[in-house]
């Protein structure tokens, strides 16, 4: 038998209800390894549970990645040696009609949602094994009633309602429990970052501090379904049983405004030819290499509001960029539009010399911007 802790894995940990299930565990004895994107918001969470006496490690990668079902796994083990819960909390939603959505923006809600997690588990069931472990889901009231406008999103967590069932009657016999959670709608900036307005007035959403103390009570008790906000899941099922009333109120929600970024859904975008990089007049200062060699396509991140910026931060030297993270990083979601111009801005750095090509996205940072 193992001594310490028990450890408690979670991903979409930087904010919303992941940041207060990592908070909490923390508070309630776990060691936590703590999983976002953003690796500021980590720090944060890891300052708060380091001041309350608690322990946590940060690993700031997006879920998604080749990579990350192994970094995760190796980090629980050289850390803690264990995994006593796994839980898969990282989500987002693009707003949009289902068939206005181009296949990169559906592929990445599956990918998110699905996969992803599907990968972790593999990846961490010999340890979820050696500690008679529970894995939970995240899933949402909309895999019961899908709502329209939330693009493949609905379909996704459909997806994540049925894996949980049927990993958990795979995994009967192992000592392993799965948990599929039904949050409820929840006071967090899902529905804004995703462009959708929230379900119901202010007063309805529940609070993620909730939400996460009926998540750890549930690390205790390992039912096979978590629902958060019973109101909010009676509704939903409500909603389930009789669809006509269900279309009726959803007849009435309006469509979101058009994405900022979004790209046609049939048509890649055409690249655009060389620019010439302007040469600086008598007596003013040179451009830097670093803009001297965005020039080319230029013209091509300002449509989509790529930041020169963005990428001088990236230019690590030594380090590694791979197309698929750089672009989840900037745009969250990427659509086509968005992850080509990302592309072409690291081939136009490739040939000016700060990155050299490692795969066929994927490149070595040679030197920084600066």
């Amino acid at each position: 038998m193992r001594s310490g802790p028990r450890v408690l894995v979670v991903t979409g940990a930087g904010s919303g209800i992941g940041r207060e299930i990592a908070l909490q565990a923390a508070q309630g004895g776990f060691a936590v390894l703590a999983i976002s994107k953003s690796g500021a918001s980590l720090d944060e969470v890891a300052a708060q549970i380091a001041a309350d006496g608690g322990t946590c490690v940060t690993l700031a990668l997006d879920v998604t990645a080749a990579e990350a079902p192994q970094r995760i796994a190796q980090a629980a083990r050289e850390c803690f040696g264990r995994i006593d819960v796994l839980v898969h909390n990282a989500g987002a939603a693009t707003a949009g009609k289902l068939l206005e959505q181009n296949d990169p923006e559906i592929d990445a809600q599956w990918q998110l949602h699905v996969a992803a997690p599907l990968r972790i588990t593999r990846a961490a069931i010999d340890l979820l094994r050696e500690s008679r472990g529970q894995i939970m889901f995240v899933g949402s009231g909309l895999a019961r009633v899908p709502s329209p406008y939330y693009g493949a999103y609905c379909a996704a967590k459909a997806a994540v309602r049925a894996i949980s069932t049927q990993l958990r009657r795979e995994l009967h016999g192992s000592g392993i429990a799965v948990t599929y959670i039904d949050p409820g709608s929840v006071r967090t900036n899902f529905s804004e970052t995703a462009g959708i307005p929230a379900f119901g007035p202010d007063w309805l959403l529940a609070d993620a501090r909730r939400v996460a103390k009926r998540v750890l009570h549930a690390a205790r008790t390992r039912p096979r379904a978590l629902n958060a906000v019973p109101l909010h899941t009676l509704g939903a099922m409500l909603g389930e049983w009789f669809p006509n009333f269900a279309d009726r109120a959803f007849a009435h929600r309006t469509p979101p405004p058009p994405a900022q970024h979004k790209a046609e859904p049939d048509a890649a975008p055409l690249p655009l030819p060389p620019q010439p990089v302007p040469q600086p007049a008598p007596g003013e200062p040179a451009s830097s290499d670093f803009d001297a060699a965005l020039q080319p396509v230029s013209r091509r991140m300002e449509r989509v509001k790529l930041p020169a910026s963005f990428l001088a931060e990236m230019l690590q030297t030594g380090g590694d960029i791979e197309l698929g993270d750089a672009a989840m990083r900037w745009a969250g979601m990427p659509n086509k539009n968005e992850r080509a111009a990302m592309a072409e801005a690291l081939e136009a750095l490739t040939t000016a010399g700060f990155l050299e090509k490692t795969g066929d996205e994927s490149w070595r940072v040679l030197r920084s911007a600066g």
